[in-house]
């Protein structure tokens, strides 16, 4: 029954992380919102250091 249950848990974690590797729309967008966010911020400082 131990055995079981870990080979389950295992099989879990492995297919967690397979699905982590695929890129879906929603995880794009937020990365263009990321790289948008870090653009402005450099923009900011660029504009308050003159």
């Amino acid at each position: 029954m131990r055995g079981l249950l870990m080979l389950v848990l295992l099989g879990l974690g492995v297919s967690g992380l397979v699905g982590c590797e695929q890129e879906g729309p929603l995880e794009r967008a937020g990365e263009r919102a990321d790289r948008a966010a870090e653009d402005t911020g450099r923009a900011i400082d660029d504009a308050t250091e003159r």
